[in-house]
């Protein structure tokens, strides 16, 4: 079959790195795809927004199957286009990815079914977000209500820091996705990613991942869209698993099939394991980046019959292997990310870094420009390994990236940290 990965980033090159390893694909295109991607897919110059060309581009090569990666077209209907014109593809219609586009529509979901979060406000104007806050008191979270590219969430520590967060994002730094605002009670505990297949009838739990948002060592410094991932994650035992299928997802895609917007696609949901056990942050409709690197990295299945089932509604027909090894991958981003960074600088290197055993690089932002890598974004390449433990992978990791010669970027050197310390205590 022929299939089309829609995306740019290094969780559509895993994505296409995965499912070009399927015997069910014929021939795979990626729009706009990157200097990475280029090496294992035709990259089609298609804007991922331009609705009426991808349909074209389907129709002229005879797409049989098409794979949205990031949210903008999600949330503004691509999958339900492609619907119309009989073209199947994996991902929720826009009205089930309103569960990613609005932060408030899935607080207020959480609040009708029972499902464990923060508590929380909803606002429309400065003034009476400014009052709860106060009234509700520090440290406390302050989120943009839409697509923000995951950085629209600001952790207040005093008063004063909470209401400069609600004025900036009315004030249009983060564009439409501010238009409302979400205040939060911040919650104690560990965070974990937690992604399960939704065919809007049930659900398969996918492997268990942990990132690294902050920009700097420590989990200090702005939130980014993530430094570095590792699966599996300590912290999500057997037993939490458990509790998140019965406590969280499968709620969730009842809730959504009871509104009559069925989920079909991956619910991705950002948790914060408390006292109290499991508790929902916030939910993205598309797999996670960086984490989809590592559970590509991991898959021992072919992915692709797995893809098209939650389409087809027969994804409780469907098992997954994973290997035991663990993998961890660290993202190196250009030198000032998430604030302002320079483009088209070269990147070389590589290939010596892609020698190293155990080792693949994603490509997340870059372009091949008269046989150079050149950086295009902020996060710009995945270095990801795999070990028989985190640290082992940490190691491969970070031995890849000392042969990685590029000035103009930077990365934690940290990735992994939470999960070595666990595996220091258990040795």
């Amino acid at each position: 079959m022929n299939v089309l990965v829609i995306g740019s980033g290094g969780r559509e090159h895993a994505l296409a790195w995965k499912i070009a390893a399927s015997p069910l694909v014929s021939r795979l295109y990626c729009a706009p795809g990157n200097g990475g991607i280029a090496e294992i897919a035709e990259c089609i110059d298609l804007k991922p927004l331009d609705f009426d060309a991808i349909v074209r581009f389907c129709r002229e090569a005879k797409i049989d199957f098409v794979v949205v990666g990031p949210e903008d077209p999600l949330v503004n209907g691509l999958v339900d286009r492609l619907e119309r014109e009989g073209i199947k593809s994996f991902g929720p219609s826009a009205a089930a990815a309103r569960l990613e586009g609005s932060k408030g529509f899935t607080k207020d979901l959480c609040a009708e079914f029972g499902i464990p979060t923060a508590a929380y406000g909803r606002f429309s104007d400065a003034a009476a977000a400014k009052a709860f806050a106060r009234e509700k008191g520090a440290p406390i979270v302050v989120k943009a209500d839409g697509l923000a590219a995951g950085k629209g969430v600001i952790i207040a520590e005093t008063a004063a820091d909470a209401e400069a967060a609600i004025d900036e994002i009315f004030s249009g730094r983060f564009g439409a996705a501010g238009a409302e605002v979400v205040i939060e009670e911040f919650l104690e505990g560990e965070e974990a990613s937690f992604f399960a297949l939704c065919d809007g009838e049930h659900a398969l739990a996918l492997a268990t991942a942990q990132d690294h948002k902050r920009v700097h060592d420590g989990d200090q410094g702005p939130n980014t869209g993530g430094m570095g991932a590792y699966s599996p994650a300590p912290v999500l035992t057997p037993d939490l698993v458990e509790r998140v299928m019965r406590e969280i997802i499968e709620p969730t895609v009842q809730a959504m099939k009871k509104r009559g917007t069925p989920f079909k696609g991956v619910l991705f949901a950002g948790l914060m394991i408390t006292e109290k056990g499991p508790q929902l942050i916030e939910y993205n409709a598309r797999f996670g980046d960086p984490e989809t690197q590592v559970l590509m990295t991991r898959l021992n299945s072919d992915i692709l019959p797995a893809l098209i089932a939650t389409h087809d509604g027969t994804l409780d027909r469907v098992a997954l292997e994973w290997k035991d090894d663990a993998a961890l991958t660290v993202v190196m981003a250009a030198n000032g990310y998430p604030g302002d960074y320079r483009k088209n600088t070269e990147i070389g290197g590589l290939d010596a870094a892609g020698r190293v055993p155990n080792v693949n690089i994603f490509h997340a932002g870059t372009c091949v420009e008269n046989g150079r890598i050149l950086s295009t974004g902020g996060r710009v390449l995945n270095v990801t390994a795999t070990g028989a433990t985190v640290a082992a992978a940490q190691e491969s990791a970070y031995r890849a990236i000392a042969l990685i010669q590029w000035p103009d970027g930077f990365c934690r050197s940290d990735i992994g940290w939470r999960a070595i310390e666990r595996e220091r205590q258990t040795a």
